[in-house]
């Protein structure tokens, strides 16, 4: 009967052994999960980076259609895809574009070079873009790439002298200020 009793234990000890091979052992939860959770944030914060300043920036008053007239309260789905309201003046008439088929062209990295070098024909505010940090354009990249592809192509440039369809805004600017006057030449003396 001793030599019953040695094997009981040692076969507890075995059989223990051998579950626990059975389970996979678990990573530290941070060393894999802090580097997609932080990427999480940094989208989710880009996003409303994006969101805030398609609002503040004025994006949506001209490139969503009747954004102005609707107090602003214009469901995201119908954001940024462009108006077929004209700009009309000296420069021709333009119309704002649809960014979310333009951010659809292009990778991240193509979106900023081209909005950090981005020139265009009034009213566009190109300046402020360009001003913008890069981060702020990126956030204006992910929000516009997150509403997805919509709406059709904004008409095209019409050059000066052409009359645009309706609707249109018709800019009428004051005549250029007159030259200066020469200043008076000095006193002979």
């Amino acid at each position: 009967m001793m030599p019953r009793l040695r094997t009981l234990p040692t076969l507890a000890g075995i059989t223990c052994l051998a579950l626990s091979a059975c389970t996979a052992p678990t990573p530290p939860a941070t060393a894999s999960a802090a580097p997609a959770i932080a990427s999480i944030d940094r989208n989710a914060e880009l996003l409303a980076r994006g969101d805030y300043l398609v609002r503040i920036a004025g994006c949506n008053d001209c490139h969503t259609p009747a954004y102005g007239e609707r107090g602003g309260n214009v469901p995201k789905d119908e954001w940024l895809v462009g108006s077929p309201v004209g700009f009309s003046g000296p420069w021709g008439t333009t119309y704002a574009a649809n960014l979310r088929l333009k951010a659809a062209e292009m990778d991240e990295a193509a979106w900023l070079e081209y909005t950090g070098e981005l020139h265009t024909r009034p009213i566009m505010p190109d300046f402020a873009l360009r001003a913008m940090t890069e981060d702020d354009r990126r956030a204006l990249y992910r929000l516009i790439r997150s509403l997805g592809p919509g709406g059709t192509k904004a008409p095209d440039y019409l050059p000066p002298g052409q009359t645009p369809p309706p609707p249109y805004l018709q800019m009428v600017l004051p005549p250029a200020p007159a030259a200066a006057a020469a200043p008076p030449a000095p006193a002979a003396g």
